[in-house]
């Protein structure tokens, strides 16, 4: 088993570095731990060790984690949401990082009024306009963003983005300097608040600390490499002997 506590401790310092470098308050940067593909038990040690927020990637995972763990703990949703899953999605988690088109808000906007929710999300750009990545091009975010502001069950916190996979952390330092400065303009263009910028991961989180993330999504640096799928059912399989 990691050293979840460790671990911990360690990435906290490093985010706490970042901050100091950059002049900001250690209290506007949150970290999301990344629990996904990781057993309840291996999350349960970070929430002992004092981390309460956790990000989930699949609905159905998340569904059959989160009752095994404290009601204290929080969650949000940080992978691609699909749109048949939403209705079962909107209940578990507090914020949505990975709002990626103007069809999928709009139905957790319809679902949402259907349930009486008012899920608070954040929207995926696409800022080096990778053709294997989701999200909006920032053009088209800019075009649909009255739109998506019309729909009166969201709260648009934020923006958020993924860099291009790079050798070094420096190289990631561009696309999340873009993305402040996309939510800058959008916030002054539409006049609005969007104070959350989900940006920085394992790989690169202190760069994205020093260009102004509000939340910094760490997985690996905390619950070590993520347990093949296989491999855990079958050790699911094991336990329930």
């Amino acid at each position: 088993m990691e050293n979840v506590a460790g671990n911990l401790e360690r990435v906290r310092a490093q985010i706490a570095e970042a901050a100091e470098k950059a002049g900001r308050a250690l209290e506007e940067i949150e970290l999301v731990a990344i629990s996904k593909t990781h057993e309840a038990e291996k999350v349960r040690l970070a929430f002992d060790a004092g981390q309460q927020l956790f990000g989930e990637s699949r609905v159905q995972e998340a569904r059959a984690k989160i009752p095994l763990l404290p009601s204290a703990a929080r969650w949000h949703f940080v992978g691609r949401l699909q749109r048949n899953k939403v209705r079962h999605a909107l209940p578990l988690f507090e914020l949505f990082h990975s709002v990626d088109s103007l069809d999928l808000a709009r139905d957790m906007n319809r679902i949402a009024d259907e349930e009486g929710l008012r899920p608070r999300i954040l929207l995926e750009v696409n800022v080096a306009g990778e053709g294997s990545k989701i999200g909006f091009a920032p053009e088209k975010l800019r075009e649909q963003m009255e739109a998506l502001l019309e729909l009166p069950r969201l709260t648009i916190e934020g923006l958020m983005t993924i860099p291009p996979l790079a050798p070094e952390a420096e190289a990631s330092r561009k696309y999340f300097s873009k993305l402040r400065e996309l939510r800058d303009e959008f916030a002054t263009q539409f006049q609005i608040s969007l104070p959350q910028l989900s940006m920085g991961m394992t790989g690169d989180f202190p760069v994205a600390v020093e260009e102004c993330a509000t939340l910094v999504r760490v997985g690996t640096a905390i619950f070590g490499k993520r347990t093949p799928m296989r491999q855990r059912a079958q050790a699911e399989l094991g336990s329930a002997d």
